[in-house]
């Protein structure tokens, strides 16, 4: 059995730590204005000249903070 492009992509995408907003609001499904927000709430954002880049673990930590019991 093979792995089709889309697989392989979409697991190199999750198996990122750092993305860009447009790759965050992707795996996130979030659109692109309300996941800069958020990454930004949670400060999760780094900047590297004139690049940002969100880290994933810490905005997964955030994300879990709205979890609903």
């Amino acid at each position: 059995m093979g792995y089709s492009r889309k697989d392989v992509e979409k697991s190199k995408m999750n198996a990122k730590k750092f993305v860009r907003y447009q790759e965050g609001a992707e795996k996130y499904s979030l659109g692109l204005t309300k996941f800069q927000e958020l990454a930004k709430e949670a400060k999760a954002v780094y900047k590297i000249d004139k690049v940002a880049l969100a880290n994933c673990e810490i905005f997964e930590r955030y994300l879990e903070s709205f979890h609903i019991l």
